[in-house]
């Protein structure tokens, strides 16, 4: 089986049962090692790494939604490592599972399973994490990675770039700029895009007959850089954009819609109307319905 666990990545158990609640612990001293300059140094990183997650892992790598030069590509998908939720290949091929049997019982992170195996649950599922490498190792979802030199040299490495920023910031700011950089921060972005996982598969408006749980939950888009409004990317998985309302906020998109014009994304795909139309539930045949009115799950 490949060795493609690193750290924090779902399925090592071991690794995980320390770090996770190490993590927390960390973020119990962060009363008392308050500093402006320290949580400032947070709050950067916490974009930084926060869009390296939406708009490189998610919206960029996994999806495909727009393209830009391989140098842009590369810095956007290191902030996305220095997030600790994996590597991209790694992050990249559980999402893609995700997307192919959405809330089944080979989505990684079912919310058919309760909502706490949605939200983290899912991480320590060691048999299922094992189910995928060996799926992987037959026929990979990520051989668009996996063919790059450069993100098979961060697979390799991964915990050494985290130890690079902590000795970094310890340097600069000691114990507290730990605390607040590499605790605090971590801890929270990584709840909010469980979030995604989780509340908006359970909570929240369908607009669009995807056929799943998938929810548009308004608090979750705030919080996660616009990912909460995740049924209208479940029904345009591949769209750059998924805030499609004018009200909608979704600042990753606003990001790309940046880089769009400075002439640095290209190719930035959009739903059509005529995708819009196919995806409205005026097009849903009723006998699919089940009893509360929404969509039966697909059989997967």
């Amino acid at each position: 089986m490949e060795k493609y666990m690193c750290f924090i990545q779902p399925g090592n158990k071991l690794t995980l049962s320390v770090a996770v609640p190490l993590l927390h612990l960390l973020c119990l001293f962060a009363p008392f090692c308050f500093s402006w300059d320290a949580l400032g140094i947070a709050f950067g990183l916490y974009i930084l790494t926060g869009l390296g997650i939406t708009v490189s892992y998610h919206r960029n790598l996994s999806h495909k939604s727009f393209k830009v030069p391989k140098w842009l590509e590369y810095f956007l998908a290191y902030w996305g490592v220095q997030a600790l939720q994996g590597d991209p290949i790694g992050w990249v091929s559980n999402h893609r599972y995700h997307h192919r049997f959405t809330d089944s019982k080979k989505d990684p992170h079912s919310p058919i399973q309760g909502f706490w195996f949605s939200h983290i649950g899912w991480l320590y599922d060691s048999e299922s994490a094992k189910a995928r490498a060996l799926q992987r190792e037959e026929q990979t979802n990520v051989a668009d990675l996996e063919n790059q030199a450069f993100y098979k040299f961060i697979q390799k490495t991964y915990i050494i770039h985290h130890i690079m920023l902590g000795a970094f910031l310890f340097s600069i700011g000691g114990f507290p700029y730990i605390v607040w950089c590499m605790g605090v921060r971590i801890v929270y972005l990584g709840h909010i895009t469980f979030l995604v996982n989780s509340v908006c598969h359970m909570w929240g408006h369908q607009a669009w007959n995807t056929g799943d749980l998938s929810r548009n939950n308004w608090f979750v888009a705030l919080l996660a850089f616009g990912e909460g409004w995740h049924n209208n990317h479940h029904a345009f998985e591949h769209s750059a954009r998924h805030g499609l309302e004018w009200w909608q906020l979704d600042t990753s998109w606003c990001t790309i819609w940046t880089l769009q014009k400075l002439g640095l994304a290209k190719n930035v795909k959009l739903p059509s109307d005529a995708q819009k139309r196919k995806m409205t539930f005026r097009n849903i045949d009723n006998s699919k319905l089940s009893s509360d009115g929404f969509p039966q799950l697909p059989l997967k």
